[in-house]
């Protein structure tokens, strides 16, 4: 959720950013009308209240007051008067009550009606992003060079049939026990998989991240706290009866760890890594990727969050791409990074980088990791704050993700692949592995 002073003292800076994201403009004026009435409307009860209040004194007077000429026998017509004054101070008293219990009423649908459309407003990009959907973005750096298999003497398999010639993927199994876009990784796959894991973890611990296991169920508060239920509701899945939500990435939970809490960052922002299977709908993607486990419903992920300073979460960012770069660099890829445009960001992300691995047989990049940076909106949220000076303030939250699979195996497969059907590991990845080539079975 943004900042409502934000929206106060600078609506035109959030119209830009609407702008820029080709999201509705005229919700910032419905949100600014719907805080001007909910301030109204608290105002009216907080001043009810008062008098309600001051009421209750003056009834607390005069009952004293009664009792007290009750009590040395005062003239019947000064009881009288007595009684009857508190009569109607008691009178006066249930009718601002009754008129105080609705205006508190009025105030909490206010601020619902508020906090509904609040909600439906994403977070303010940073300055100096691109503007524009899919296929703004801009290309911040381009690392390694694409191999020539042309010039190698042999044409490059894609991932589907490196893999399966290992004997290491089993995609009609998958839709025999699921459905399409489920499968198995078998034998040399698996293991892949794992040594791809194991490594970033290892490395997340050796940049002082915590490892945590986590949920992959969550309830809708922190579904909806972590910012996906807004506009990709669609994308996750629900199990009714439980009234809880698959996630598709361990962000959600990261995000939820500390929510309701106050941190300390005293010692600088604190980082978390947690490894989890993912589940995604993959809604309004018929007919992409249908060949192969680029795009699937299920798969394993390593995801890096932190709480750190407002303040800090520009460099905090980079710092994350860092790593992002660093696993790459490890598995010996052409890679390039792109600066997203913000159309095509997620409504907590104000800025996201993602890593594009080279894909040989399709002759372009496709993405393999990102990272976040969601300033306060996740935080605000699931208040998530932390103690200073002048008090308490909410936290910026940030995400990364280190390594997915099968992702990663696409990119992985086709660019180490051999004339002969075998596969070259790099060597950051042959003692998770324990060995340096994958071979054919019978070869």
């Amino acid at each position: 959720m943004i900042d409502i002073n934000v929206l106060r003292d600078d609506p035109d800076r959030v119209r830009a950013s609407q702008r820029a994201r080709g999201e509705d403009e005229a919700v910032v004026d419905a949100v600014l009308a719907a805080d001007r009435q909910r301030r109204t409307t608290l105002a009216h009860f907080e001043s009810a209240r008062a008098r309600q209040k001051q009421i209750s004194k003056d009834v607390g007077a005069l009952m004293g007051r009664l009792g007290a000429a009750r009590k040395t026998g005062a003239p019947a017509a000064d009881l009288a008067a007595l009684e009857a004054e508190a009569d109607a101070a008691r009178a006066a008293a249930a009718e601002v009550s009754a008129q105080v219990k609705d205006l508190e009423s009025a105030a909490s649908t206010a601020q619902a009606e508020l906090d509904a459309l609040a909600r439906t407003i994403p977070n303010v990009i940073v300055d100096g992003i691109p503007a524009g959907g899919e296929d703004d973005y801009v290309v911040l750096a381009t690392y390694g060079t694409p191999r020539d298999f042309a010039a190698e003497g042999f044409e490059p398999k894609d991932h589907v049939d490196v893999l399966e010639g290992l004997g290491g993927l089993d995609l009609a199994r998958g839709v025999k026990v699921a459905q399409s876009r489920f499968y198995y990784l078998v034998g040399p796959g698996a293991r892949l998989e794992s040594a791809l894991m194991n490594l970033a973890l290892a490395k997340a611990h050796a940049w002082g991240f915590v490892q945590l296991s986590v949920p992959t169920l969550v309830n809708p508060a922190v579904m909806a706290g972590a910012g996906f239920l807004d506009a990709h509701a669609d994308e996750v899945y629900r199990l009714a009866a439980d009234d809880l939500y698959l996630t598709g990435t361990s962000e959600v939970a990261l995000a939820g760890y500390h929510a309701q809490e106050i941190v300390d960052l005293s010692a600088g922002p604190k980082r978390y890594v947690a490894p989890s299977t993912c589940y995604r709908r993959e809604a309004g993607t018929y007919g992409k990727d249908t060949r192969g486990i680029i795009r699937v419903h299920q798969f394993q992920k390593v995801e890096m969050f932190l709480y750190c300073r407002p303040e800090d979460a520009v460099a905090e960012h980079e710092r994350l791409l860092s790593f992002e770069r660093d696993m790459l660099d490890a598995m010996e890829l052409p890679y390039r990074v792109i600066d997203v445009a913000a159309g095509d960001l997620g409504g907590p992300a104000a800025r996201k980088f993602d890593c594009e691995a080279w894909v040989p047989t399709q002759g372009k990049y496709r993405e393999v990791t990102s990272t976040s940076n969601c300033t306060t909106y996740q935080a605000r949220r699931l208040n998530i704050r932390e103690r200073g000076e002048g008090g308490t303030r909410i936290v910026a939250t940030l995400n990364g993700t280190l390594t997915t699979s099968p992702r990663w195996l696409v990119p992985l497969l086709e660019n180490h692949q051999q004339a002969d059907g075998s596969v070259a590991i790099p060597a950051a990845l042959q003692p998770y592995l324990g060995t340096d080539r994958l071979t054919p079975p019978g070869t």
